[in-house]
């Protein structure tokens, strides 16, 4: 199948939704978006679920309804589902799923899980039929993919939000935690262009490719984590990964045109980027809408930034890519889980538990002992090793001060 030859290229279903309705209003979502035209059925179909904060937060993960509304939709089909989920450096993927309810609802359909990061997967090199545009560069060694993916249909979970590093993320972002390791963040700098490549490997490995967004909560700021929340809902859903991701990027109130990997992956063929060009299907009107989201930076992702793209690139790869790579995995966790989460994050949590959609997510799984939220609080982990980090530097500091006397000459 070439790049611009597939079912629902071009056309996004956009849905109003409510939290008495919004299981039903996911079928109604996804059967007008064509996902039998995009999802062969005798192919198991894989549910990459987005985990992006394992405490939850409005708008930052896959959301209990948007996992049972997709689940309970396909598995009245025929399908035969399982869940997919990575980790990543910052992220306690088994706390996440947890947190976020999203194991309560794997279980209660008696979906299994691949946890692509664990020692029994084995990932496998792939082979691009035409090169790819960073991604050999970036590992000259090969690119490596978890062969459970390969051959199987699959459907991308993610959220309505902005992104640090690439204006908005959605459909396209979140394959790169599936089909790159724990050396993804070797990508950064080139960030659009390896979302454009990791589209055109899911385009070579998976039968069917399909996704479903939930903009119940949406984000926006300094998006995946530390942003500000904002009641929409909204529901999206596509076989075309490019042209869901601009309408919620038009939807933000973004050119979609004007965020290079809508723009390269538009140019390439890989699916409809230009607003002009889009077919919304569903509930039209709601696509006329725009939120004048604000794409923002945290402090962590300002040093980040300087590191790709500013005064420290010489040293990118002395920070990034070496043995002393903790350093950064360390800062992150501490900015965002020590000061951000408890400090500014724990008072916008507890005003979305007050809203309607807030108290569905409290009151999810209540029947079986699931009702209530994890509250953001300082992360004892995190403080035990930043005392670690402490007390090395300190040691490391006085060893050299005591060899500088011992080697000063003496008077």
């Amino acid at each position: 199948m070439k790049p611009t030859e597939f079912p629902g290229r071009g056309k996004v279903a956009i849905v109003r939704t409510a939290p008495h309705t919004v299981l039903e209003d996911y079928a109604r979502l996804m059967e007008v978006a064509g996902y039998r035209e995009a999802l062969p059925k005798d192919r198991t179909t894989l549910l990459k679920i987005n985990i992006s904060w394992q405490t939850w937060y409005p708008a930052c993960s896959t959301t209990p309804w948007q996992l049972e509304g997709v689940i309970r939709t396909l598995q009245r089909d025929g399908y035969d589902l399982v869940g997919v989920h990575n980790d990543t450096v910052v992220v306690d993927t088994a706390d996440g799923e947890a947190n976020n309810k999203q194991r309560y609802v794997t279980d209660k359909y008696d979906v299994p899980c691949i946890y692509i990061y664990k020692p029994e997967v084995n990932w496998v090199r792939h082979e691009p039929e035409h090169p790819f545009l960073v991604l050999g560069e970036v590992y000259p060694e090969g690119v490596y993919i978890p062969e459970p993916l390969i051959g199987s249909n699959i459907v991308h979970l993610p959220t309505v939000k902005t992104h640090v590093f690439t204006t908005i993320t959605g459909a396209m972002k979140n394959a790169f935690g599936g089909l790159l390791g724990r050396k993804r963040h070797w990508t950064h700098g080139v960030i659009h262009e390896t979302l454009v490549d990791l589209l055109m490997i899911q385009r070579a490995i998976h039968p069917g490719l399909f996704a479903v967004m939930d903009g119940t909560f949406a984000g926006d700021g300094p998006g995946p984590r530390a942003m500000h929340w904002h009641e929409k809902n909204i529901l999206l859903a596509s076989a075309d990964q490019v042209a869901i991701d601009a309408a919620s990027a038009m939807l933000q109130g973004f050119d979609p045109l004007s965020i290079p990997f809508l723009r390269i992956a538009h140019e390439l063929g890989l699916g409809v980027a230009d607003p002009r060009e889009i077919e919304f299907v569903g509930d039209v009107d709601a696509a006329a809408e725009r939120w004048s989201f604000v794409h923002d930076d945290t402090f962590a992702s300002r040093g980040q930034k300087t590191i790709y793209h500013g005064a420290l690139k010489p040293f990118e790869e002395l920070l990034l890519r070496s043995p002393i790579v903790p350093w950064s995995y360390f800062a992150s966790n501490f900015y965002h889980n020590v000061y951000w989460y408890p400090v500014v994050g724990r008072r916008r949590v507890e005003a979305a538990l007050a809203t309607p959609w807030g108290e569905l997510f409290l009151n999810y799984g209540a029947e079986d002992g699931m009702a209530g939220a994890v509250l953001p609080s300082v992360e004892a982990k995190t403080v035990m090793q930043g005392l670690g980090v402490m007390a090395g530097g300190a040691a490391v500091l006085g060893a050299g001060a005591a060899l500088r006397h011992r080697l000063s000459p003496r008077r």
